[in-house]
């Protein structure tokens, strides 16, 4: 006979209760800030700058087009992957076998070349700030994101070190963007009506804002809330919102601080091997306490993104082992990611800037394919969502979205890869 396990007294219920619903709490604002700071960071940085140096204000219609193709992806994503209660892996599987091996292989590779990228943010960051070698400051900015993941409970850490590091970002950004005084009704007017257009910097800035990885870290990260199923749609979705809402407001402020200082006749340097684009321009606008404040925001948006691409890449390991649905094998494969990224990052001989311009573009070549199948699964395998009802409008936009990204990326693999000087 079997010991039964001792009946709990209300109290210790009650105490139990409070204690899941604060771990709850924590995993949905970490998913929410988890998924906004993988979406802002250094590589997105580094495009704003690169791009509105090279587009003006006609960039902004690129982060418009970025944040609606946001809402149609994250919407859809995080919808699919909370009601079915799986990993997005897992639940490709489920859908069309081995589908779900075949993203998992390519977001851990789109996962690996952007972490390369924070990484390399992080040494530019702590260069700006510190003056410290940019080689080093990576080391260090890895380091630190190593000990995070090697805390007993990375969970709630992370999503408290998350939490800190995106208001952060928020508040010294919009602080630089007030100071340089951008042509406002310009950037407003070329946010729909743009003077020019390129899909390359398209694709390139949605890969860096919603492709690979970040399609699914928020959707992930609300899966150990425990809110899962499709009777917790309306608080899923609500999140999403949130964390879109965030990531587009930071989006456009820094869009805004770049055009300032690029409409004032400043050129950024954008060709030497040691270019640093965005911190010429915080510097242009506050001379060298910018190039501090530039590199505490650089610094921030990179190891929060060296957390969010480690974290989600090394959960996409449960596609071929159950193992790594939590616990210490999915902190010590996060930890090994980091180390392997890091480890490449010191040995490569790229500049920094111009791997975190590619690295946005590459993963949004990635972008479609997982879309593709979520959209398979939301038309014709609604049996794995745990209910056959699914807002059609939510469809019609992420299938109209899927489309769109396929297009894209034809038309921009050429110049996404000659970023880094790689075929024409």
């Amino acid at each position: 006979m079997s010991e039964q396990t001792p009946a709990l007294s209300a109290e210790d219920e009650a105490r139990l209760a409070a204690t899941k619903k604060r771990v709850g709490r924590s995993a949905v604002i970490g998913a929410i800030f988890l998924m906004a700071t993988s979406a802002i960071g250094p590589g997105f940085i580094t495009q704003t700058a690169t791009f509105t140096q090279t587009m003006g204000a006609a960039f902004a219609f690129a982060i418009l087009v970025s944040v609606l193709i946001d809402i149609a992806v994250q919407l859809n994503i995080w919808r699919m992957i909370t009601s079915s209660g799986k990993r997005a892996g897992e639940l490709a599987n489920s859908a069309i076998p081995f589908s779900g091996h075949v993203i998992a292989v390519l977001v851990i590779i789109g996962g690996l070349a952007f972490n390369i990228g924070n990484i390399a943010g992080g040494g530019l960051g702590l260069n700006a700030l510190l003056g410290v070698d940019p080689k080093l400051g990576g080391l260090i900015t890895a380091a630190i994101a190593i000990i995070i993941f090697l805390v007993k409970k990375a969970g709630p850490v992370m999503d408290v070190v998350l939490v800190i590091l995106g208001l952060g970002m928020i508040v010294m950004t919009v602080i630089v963007a007030v100071v340089a005084q951008p042509p406002v009704g310009d950037a407003l007017r070329q946010t729909f009506a743009p003077d020019s257009l390129n899909f390359a910097t398209i694709t390139t800035i949605v890969g860096g804002t919603v492709g690979g990885y970040i399609t699914y870290s928020g959707a992930h990260r609300y899966l150990d809330s425990g809110q899962v199923g499709p009777e917790h749609a309306g608080p899923v979705m609500r999140a999403a919102a949130n964390g879109i809402l965030v990531t587009g407001i930071m989006r456009y402020v820094l869009f805004l601080a770049i055009l300032g200082v690029v409409a004032s006749g400043v050129t950024l340097d954008l060709t030497t091997t040691a270019a640093n684009p965005a911190g010429q321009a915080f510097g242009a606008v506050l001379g060298t306490a910018g190039i501090r404040i530039f590199g505490a925001i650089f610094w921030a948006a990179a190891i929060s993104s060296v957390i969010g691409a480690a974290y989600t890449s090394a959960s996409f390991l449960s596609s071929f082992h159950k193992r790594f649905l939590g616990g210490w094998s999915l902190q010590w494969a996060t930890v090994i990611f980091i180390v392997v990224s890091l480890i490449v990052y010191l040995s490569i001989g790229t500049a920094p800037a111009a791997i975190l311009v590619f690295v946005g573009g590459f993963n949004g070549l990635i972008l479609p394919i997982g879309l593709t199948v979520f959209m398979y699964i939301g038309w014709f395998r609604r049996d794995l969502l745990g209910t056959r009802k699914y807002p059609i409008v939510l469809l019609i936009a992420g299938t109209l979205v899927t489309a769109l990204t396929w297009y894209m990326g034809v038309v921009s693999v050429g110049p996404i890869f000659a970023f880094l000087g790689i075929g024409a």
